[in-house]
């Protein structure tokens, strides 16, 4: 403990954190202690709650770090200067690079955001992590607008109800394929990839002025 007596304050809040997220993945949420993140940590547990208040504020902390990686992955694919068909295909190969990558924090992240960060019982992280939902928002706005203005989009589209919309169905749709694999494979004789390519090309039609008629299916 002497060597990490002297990390910054942020270096240890990132040592529990980071302990608690892989006993967070392996054995849930709710069945993680305190007492088993300090010991994974390698803390007490009087020093765990130095630096936390509560396993709440853990969970926090991770839905934030999600989410700022989220941020990041989403502004560079909105930021391409291709048009809105190939521009929507990069937003959802982020989506699902994503979950791929870190089931965890995509579940976190769906789960954690919620309401509006000016009640007095919201933690700094929540608040943080509200804020960058906001500006994850605003680039799905603008993308948005710009089809609107360009003519790829409907003009007719409400803007944030679609953002919400197709939020939670890329969201829930990448989920789907991942836990119906197999089931995917067996009952429609198809890779989960051609499934996702077939799904994510069915959304997109529903925003899109003029459609594109080619099934993806057949070039993936």
């Amino acid at each position: 403990m002497g060597r990490r007596k002297k990390q910054p304050p942020n270096q240890h809040r990132e040592n529990i954190a980071a302990a608690a997220a892989q006993l967070f993945q392996s054995k849930g949420i709710n069945a993680t202690t305190m007492d088993e993140i300090a010991q994974a940590a390698g803390y007490s547990k009087a020093t765990i709650y130095v630096y936390f208040t509560s396993k709440q504020e853990i969970i926090s902390l991770l839905a934030l770090k999600s989410m700022q990686k989220l941020y990041n992955s989403l502004a560079q694919a909105l930021a391409s200067s291709a048009p809105m068909a190939e521009k929507y295909q990069l937003l959802c190969q982020c989506l699902l690079q994503y979950q791929t990558e870190e089931p965890f924090y995509f579940q976190i992240l769906l789960s954690k955001i919620n309401g509006a960060p000016d009640d007095a019982n919201y933690l700094p992280e929540e608040r943080a992590t509200y804020q960058i939902g906001e500006e994850i928002n605003n680039l799905l706005r603008d993308c948005l607008l710009t089809g609107i203005a360009n003519g790829e989009l409907r003009p007719d589209l409400q803007i944030l109800p679609t953002i919400f919309s197709f939020w939670g169905m890329l969201a829930g749709f990448i989920q789907l394929a991942a836990s119906k694999e197999e089931y995917i494979a067996a009952a429609m004789g198809q890779s989960k990839e051609q499934f996702l390519a077939y799904g994510f090309w069915l959304l997109y039609r529903s925003i899109a002025r003029c459609p594109e008629q080619t099934n993806p299916q057949q070039e993936v």
